[in-house]
Order: structure tokens, then sequence, then C-alpha cells
């Protein structure tokens, strides 16, 4: 190895060993931040979605009624849904959380925001959302929602985390998800029958509140049924 390759080696390394210390650093600040979150249910959902569509009236409404019942809502702090569901924490003055993330093309955090955190690094954010969430709550969404829906599953699925309600909202657009979930995974055996269980699929949200916060009474009295 010559000098020009010795040193591009070194350079390599301690922009790797930085890097350690900003994440162990958004760890920290994500700790810190969220430490006294309390309960809380995570929503996520497409930012494309606008204010006059169902789906944001439905998001913005569940979360006034889970913020009714104590619980902060957690988004990622962007628009659309994200921001649904912040505005229906706001409506009832609870507490509105938003781990926002920075990219490329900079996503401002919506307005209705009691809390904003921002994170570099998508999988530090993902820790957080799991950690401190009692339920997720999955809108309508892209590849983003789909990524959070499935790490959440996959935790659940090998015991990594103890498991908690995942609601999927819409049967019509969840629709074609679950046939190839069915009629593919589980037909070649790479899921079993009790992963279809481990997520609710819904239209109506009014009953998600209370089922939510069953679910959260009973396991802070040693039990983890899920409300369905």
């Amino acid at each position: 190895m010559n000098g020009i390759e010795k040193q591009y080696v070194i350079d390599a390394l301690a922009e790797d060993s930085w890097r350690m210390f900003r994440i162990l650093g958004e760890f920290v600040q994500g700790f810190e931040e969220l430490a006294d979150v309390g309960k809380a249910v995570t929503v996520f959902g497409s930012a494309r979605l606008k204010e006059d569509t169902e789906v944001y009236r439905k998001a913005r409404e569940l979360a006034a009624d889970l913020a009714r019942q104590g619980y902060t809502i957690l988004t990622g702090g962007g628009p659309g849904i994200m921001e649904a569901a912040n505005r229906g924490a706001i409506d009832v003055e609870g507490r509105s959380v938003g781990l926002n993330i920075d990219l490329p093309h900079e996503q401002a955090p919506n307005p209705y925001l009691t809390d904003s955190v921002d994170f570099k690094y998508f999988f530090v954010r993902k820790v957080m959302l799991v950690k401190y969430s009692t339920a997720f709550v999955i809108f309508p969404g892209g590849f983003g929602t789909l990524d959070e829906l499935f790490e959440a599953l996959t935790l659940i699925q090998t015991h990594k985390i103890k498991p908690f309600p995942v609601y999927l909202i819409g049967v019509e657009y969840w629709r074609g998800l679950l046939q190839w979930l069915q009629g593919t995974l589980l037909r070649h055996g790479t899921i079993s029958e009790h992963d279809l269980h481990l997520f609710k699929v819904v239209d109506d949200v009014s009953t998600i509140a209370d089922e939510i916060e069953a679910y959260y009474r009973s396991a802070n009295h040693g039990g983890f049924n899920l409300p369905w």
C-alpha cells in the first residue's frame, strides 16, 4: 500500500469515527427530548394527502380522540397525514410531537407541533418511534409508510419488542397488500397464519382510541393481549 492509499484509509476511518459520534449524539438527543413523553401513539401516512381528503379528516379525528385519552401524538412531523394527526392533537390541546427527518429536499415541520425533534438518520428516528409508542396507526402512504409498517411487524414477529396494536386504516387501500400476503407469502410458507394477526385493517376509526387504552391498561397489569 503506497502513501496515497494509506492516507485514504486513514481519512475514511476518521470520517466513519466521526459519523459514529454523530449517530450517538442523535440517540442521546432523542432520548433526552422524548424521556417525558408518557404514553404515546405514532401515526404514519403519506405526506402527499391534502386537507380535503377523507383520510386526512380521519387522521385528525382519531388523533383528537387519542389526545383526549391522554396520549401524546407522534408523527414524522411533515405535511399530509402527519400534519392531520398533529393537528388533531392540537385541536384538543394535547401534546403533538414531530420527529422530523432531514431530507435532500427539505421537509419543513408542520405548524401543529408542541415539540419538534430533528434527525439526520432514518434508523435513529425509527428507534425513537418504536421505543416511545404504545401503538402504531398506519394510514395510506408510500415507501416510507410501508418501511415503518414492516419494521414494526418484523420486531413484533421476532419478539424483539413486546407486541402492541398496529392498525392499518383503509380496507380498500390495503386490500392488494393483504391479498399478496395471504396468496403469496402465506401460501409459500414464508410467513405463518399467526403473522397475519399482528395487525388489524379497519375503515372505522371511532373505536381505536378506546381499544388502545384497553391494551395499554392490560399491558401495565402484566398482560399483552392485542385488542382483537
